[in-house]
């Protein structure tokens, strides 16, 4: 049987690669064979690939801006010279961004797709077998000659009519083991609605969502956690609380099919606003134990500028109302953007310091703006005279989480770090040993005074993982 060969680069986190298997679910009807080799879980991802080129149809890679793009470069260099014949197609965020740039310098990559891939990809095996053109496949790009062909956009799909991702694709257990918890990955949903400034999904998807039916989500989910054994859920929808109705309709189902599990989800403050008192309670009987609740910042013009649509009144009250429920969330923080003033910063230090203090297994992680391409935020400043990188080798430098803008000095890059990491200790988990270092990093914090760290290089020589936060 012919095989779809499917690939995650390295990289440093363990969530299940559910694009992959998005992809390459369904093709059974089409008697082809899916094979998934994840080079986080291999040795030598080469010769994982290696042992099932002999029946490959195609290889493909789903490529995130940043270190996957190197390692997408190096296998893809790698499976030409043993399959030169073997098509390689590249898809995910960054080939949905930049199509006609990544094949006009990367000749180990022959067909990137844009957008939404699950029947893309069946129509390209049609492709190859003959049974169509290349040019009629909506949603792609490829060589033609010289030339480089871009296709039509494809309208995104509804979810209900795609198939239903496959988990015996991936080793379950392997991913448990990794996580280091009986955790599932699952999304139920494509797209956002929203227009924040400073991401890149309005572009790929145009402000469009689709999401599956509650009723399949919950039969789905079921299933899955009696197969798996999997005892808490991690949804990674981009925005899961869209459509208010079908997410306690989820919920309302794993309480009628007694699932006994936990799981977490993405929510705008908008969103959690529109829910009523007993929604709030449905869902924490439900299993939900922890939300992420995008804030970025401090201030209500910095807001503005971002296009969160969202006001700091909305955020309070989210998180009031999630502190009464017992159910924790991560505030999310960018800092270093373009027009960023003194008291802008200062305003997004004092809300992060109030969101932990109100639960302590609350986090407020700060991350340094990086000009995403695609984003609003980022044509603007191009248009300012700011410079993209302009290679793949460029791109695959972009890194989310190490400081380097040049709109934040050192100085000011310092007392961010320095307060994201007393912020955590001082409203960690109470505990009577770590109590003076506890107060101690509430002091600082209070003061604004984050000079000689010394209890901070201690405790990081010493606990590198940083248990005490």
């Amino acid at each position: 049987m012919p095989k779809v060969l499917l690939y995650q680069p390295r990289c440093v986190f363990y969530t299940m690669p559910l694009a992959l298997m998005a992809v390459g679910s369904g093709l059974k009807d089409l008697g082809i064979e899916t094979v998934i080799v994840d080079g986080r879980l291999e040795n030598d991802p080469p010769s994982a690939l290696a042992t099932h080129l002999e029946d490959g149809l195609c290889l493909g890679i789903s490529v995130l801006t940043g270190a996957d793009i190197r390692d997408a470069l190096e296998i893809g260099r790698y499976v030409k010279k043993l399959r030169p014949d073997l098509p390689v197609v590249w898809g995910g965020w960054h080939p949905s961004l930049f199509p006609k740039e990544i094949l006009e310098e990367a000749p180990e990559v022959d067909i990137v797709v844009r957008g939404q891939g699950e029947t893309a990809l069946r129509e390209l095996i049609d492709a190859w077998r003959g049974k169509r053109p290349l040019d009629t496949i909506s949603g792609i790009a490829f060589r033609d000659g010289k030339d480089i062909v871009m296709t039509a956009p494809r309208p995104m799909e509804e979810m209900d009519d795609l198939p239903t991702a496959d988990y015996s694709l991936i080793p379950v257990q392997r991913y448990f083991n990794l996580k280091k918890q009986r955790q599932l990955d699952y999304v139920t949903s494509t797209g956002c609605r929203y227009r924040c400034r400073f991401c890149a999904d309005p572009f790929v998807f145009g402000r469009k969502w689709t999401g599956l039916s509650a009723d399949r989500a919950v039969d789905r989910i079921s299933a899955l956690v009696a197969d798996t054994g999997a005892i808490d859920v991690n949804f990674q929808d981009e925005t899961f609380f869209t459509d208010r109705r079908r997410t306690l309709e989820i919920a309302q189902g794993f309480v009628e099919h007694d699932l006994g599990i936990t799981w977490a989800a993405t929510m705008r403050a908008d969103q959690g606003c529109r829910l009523t008192d007993q929604d709030w309670k449905i869902l924490k009987n439900s299993g939900l134990r922890k939300l992420l609740v995008g804030v970025e910042a401090g201030s209500q013009r910095m807001l503005k500028r971002l296009g969160k649509d969202i006001t700091l009144e909305q955020v309070d009250e989210v998180a009031h109302r999630c502190m009464n429920v017992d159910i924790a969330v991560t505030y999310p923080f960018i800092y270093g953007l373009p027009g960023e003033q003194a008291e802008d910063l200062a305003a997004s230090l004092n809300l992060a310091q109030r969101l932990k203090s109100l639960h302590w297994r609350n986090t407020t992680p700060f991350f340094c703006f990086k000009p995403y391409p695609g984003s609003a935020l980022t044509e603007e400043i191009v248009a300012d005279g700011h410079a993209l990188p302009t290679s793949l080798e460029g791109w695959a430098q972009f890194d989310y989480v190490t400081t380097s803008s040049p709109w934040v000095d050192r100085a000011t890059d310092r007392r961010v770090r320095r307060f994201a990491f007393y912020n955590q200790l001082g409203w960690s988990r109470p505990r009577r040993l770590a109590a003076p270092i506890q107060a101690l990093a509430r002091w600082r914090c209070k003061r604004s005074f984050f000079a000689f760290p010394l209890e901070k290089a201690l405790i990081e020589a010493v606990m590198p993982s940083d248990p005490l936060v």
